[in-house]
């Protein structure tokens, strides 16, 4: 079974990713940028996520999705309006990527 992990540079996303790759399981790690990879996993850099972002690479092959990435802990906060950003990552990147992985699935992906 192959896995897709979002938000695998996190705390919470390279210790999935070896827990699973240490069970015997294919990891893809989604990652916002090239300085994230992890040891043994596939890692994709798929940048900022929001509308706009494009998981078709990540999304290859995988049967699974966990989608850890937010945006969370902004200890110094720069954006001129903080919900906009919230919502641009949490809310339309998440959907984003629900839309993209279900159509990337097909048929198969309402019956798994």
């Amino acid at each position: 079974m192959k896995f897709m992990i979002s938000g695998a540079g996190g705390f919470v996303g390279k210790a999935l990713c070896a827990e699973l790759f240490r069970r015997g399981h294919s990891v893809s790690a989604a990652v916002r940028s090239g300085s994230s990879l992890i040891e043994n996993i596939e890692t994709i850099v798929v940048g900022a996520i929001n509308s706009g972002t494009n998981w078709a690479e990540a999304l290859r092959d995988v049967d699974v999705v966990i989608h850890l990435a937010a945006r969370v802990h902004v200890m110094r906060e720069n954006a001129a309006d903080p919900l906009v950003e919230f919502l641009q990552v949490n809310l339309h990147g998440t959907s984003n990527l629900a839309r993209q992985a279900a159509c990337f699935g097909g048929e198969a992906a309402r019956f798994r």
